[in-house]
């Protein structure tokens, strides 16, 4: 059959040629009826689309031309898809235009092709010219047309479509009502899309994914996981997106053992290949600090796509594995991927991260030989770059330079190497900054303060935390977790409400005295409150992080690593405490803070004490 031939068809030949390569071909006028000769074109189509050969799916569309039969709906509904899966969105709609009779399936199509390759305006403009030709849209349109107001976020949309979803008596189908819970729950509006949920009569993969997707993007990783739960139970069925949205919720959360139980779980179920899961998988291990199982997914996955790529770059700057995610970066260029606006971010993190400025110039400038025009986050990135090498000034200047406004991220990382440096007054001008921007996160006044507190101006430091208050928001308490089996005990600073407070107090009491003969001197310049010397030593030294790493000393076996998760970044004199713990117990503790990984090993940090 024609149809086992045409893939190994030289491309040099003609279409005619190339579509007579068996008696029975279907462009014979001679043997087939008209309808039959047009059928098997189609299929042919269908091959070439399943097959993604766009050359000889050129050829095929020239013949069409030439032979006058693009005038048949079923032709020009194929010809769009086949534009689709090859990511040609455009040629796909000159052959919409080119069509004098539009079917609902060929509105169907190019609604479909614009919303799968990323062109959502434009998707939604021609559902609503469909609308205008008077063709009412079916269980085919609805998915499409949700997924674009999804990819939006334009929830006022989405409510338009599932109104008239509900008007037309489509809100009963399970693929419509599926991609409107999806929808709903993308942007953000979680009640509305359980409500969905909840009064479906019948549900698929996509719905529940959807959901357990919303829940895991707010942050309500409970729910997330409960809902995953109840679909294993009720034996549903569960695809790679469901996975890569559990094992997100397991990464952000920290939970490596109940992570290491879904990658069985997706090992089990043959999902383990896929590339949304081993994005996730990556993540999932380098945010619990096994950043050597992060590596081991990564190699076992053959085929990669750009999210993985990202998700190894990002998960080596973390680890202040600089070199390897340098690597990558080339090995990623070699395979033929071009690099995205994350790529460029992973990179200039990694830089800042480890101080060579000029390897971050350098790939700040590249992007530019991409056609990737830097945003906010690119900017705020050399700012900090800067800022962090102590280039104060020339970060200042790049901030002048912006083509676009400056951000509160932009502000907030020439704010954090003026404090790094103790430029109070810097600071305090990048502060002022942001506060014309607008309403700001609790963590900025938080900055602003602690840059006064640190220079000793307590009183400015007052007022700042005033504004705080007086504007309804709290700081962020700062606590420390460890995992123990199915169980994560959580600590804040100077807290006794663990079962083991007394063995803990203890245990860092003899740990003090071996860190003081060692060397320790407690740098009491990080507390920062206007108290006595004693008060500052004993306040620094029941840090959370101390907490959490002398609960596992008295838990953990000896030959297993300590792995601490932080929700704020580690303050100064911990970091060198921490060493010195790590010295006298002879124990490998790896503390995640909100910002990157430290790997105390021997007394000596993986940061190189440049953080």
């Amino acid at each position: 059959m024609l149809l086992y031939h045409l893939p190994n068809s030289p491309l040099q030949e003609s279409p005619n040629q190339l579509f007579k390569t068996t008696p029975q071909s279907p462009l014979n006028h001679h043997q087939f009826s008209f309808d039959h000769r047009y059928r098997n074109i189609c299929n042919l189509i269908l091959s070439l689309t399943h097959s993604r050969s766009l050359s000889k799916g050129l050829q095929l569309h020239a013949h069409i031309l030439k032979s006058g039969i693009q005038i048949i709906p079923l032709v020009s509904h194929n010809l769009i898809n086949f534009y689709s899966k090859t990511q040609l969105p455009l040629h796909a709609s000159q052959v919409f235009d080119e069509s004098p009779f539009k079917s609902s399936t060929t509105w169907s199509s190019v609604i479909s092709s614009f919303a799968q390759n990323d062109l959502p305006s434009m998707a939604l403009d021609y559902f609503r010219r469909m609308l205008g030709c008077g063709v009412r849209p079916d269980d085919h349109i609805f998915p499409s047309a949700t997924k674009a107001s999804a990819i939006l976020s334009r929830a006022d949309v989405g409510q338009s479509l599932h109104c008239l979803a509900v008007k037309t008596g489509y809100d009963c189908d399970v693929f419509v009502g599926s991609s409107v819970v999806d929808m709903y729950a993308k942007c953000g509006e979680i009640r509305v899309a359980r409500k969905v949920f909840d009064g479906m009569p019948e549900r698929n993969v996509v719905s529940w994914s959807g959901m357990i997707y919303g829940y895991a993007q707010l942050g309500e990783d409970e729910e997330a996981l409960r809902l995953f739960k109840q679909a294993l139970i009720e034996e549903l069925d569960v695809n790679d997106f469901t996975f890569s949205s559990v094992i997100r919720v397991c990464g952000n959360s920290t939970f490596l053992e109940l992570g290491k139980q879904i990658h069985g779980l997706c090992l089990k179920m043959s999902y383990d290949s896929s590339s949304f899961v081993g994005s996730s998988l990556i993540s999932l291990y380098s945010k619990c600090g096994v950043i050597d199982g992060a590596y081991r997914v990564f190699d076992e996955i053959l085929v990669k796509n750009l999210g993985m790529w990202n998700s190894m770059l990002i998960a080596c700057a973390q680890h202040s594995h600089t070199n390897k995610a340098f690597n990558l970066f080339q090995q990623m260029q070699s395979v033929g991927l071009k690099p995205n606006f994350i790529t460029f971010l992973c990179v200039l993190y990694a830089c800042s991260h480890a101080g060579l400025v000029n390897e971050g110039k350098h790939y700040f400038e590249l992007m530019k030989a991409y056609g990737i025009e830097p945003g906010d986050q690119h900017y705020a990135s050399m700012v900090d770059l800067l800022g962090r090498a102590g280039k104060l000034q020339e970060a200042l200047s790049v901030i002048k330079k912006m083509p676009i406004n400056p951000t509160e991220s932009v502000w907030g990382a020439l704010l954090t190497g003026a404090r790094i440096h103790g430029d109070t007054e810097l600071a305090a001008y990048a502060a002022d900054r942001v506060f014309e921007l607008g309403p700001v996160s609790s963590g900025m006044h938080v900055l602003l303060s602690n840059a006064y507190a640190a220079a000793g101006r307590y009183e400015e430091a007052a007022k700042s935390r005033k504004l705080l208050r007086d504007k309804g928001m709290k700081k962020e308490t700062g606590l420390s977790w460890v995992e123990e089996g199915n169980r994560v005990h959580t600590f804040a600073a100077g807290d006794r409400r663990h079962l083991k407070s007394e063995e803990i107090y203890k245990k860092l009491e003899e740990l003090g005295d071996k860190m003081e003969e060692a060397g320790y001197v407690a740098d009491t310049s990080f507390v920062l409150r206007e108290v006595d010397g004693e008060e500052k030593n004993q306040a620094i030294r029941y840090h959370s992080e101390r907490l959490a790493i002398a609960f596992a000393l008295i838990t953990f076996p000896p030959e297993r690593p300590i792995r601490v998760m932080k929700n704020l970044r580690v303050c100064g004199d911990c970091h060198t405490a921490i060493k010195f713990m790590s010295k006298c117990s002879g124990r490998v503790i790896i503390v995640r803070d909100n910002n990157r990984f430290h790997r105390f090993e021997e007394g000596k940090c993986s940061c190189g004490d440049y953080w």
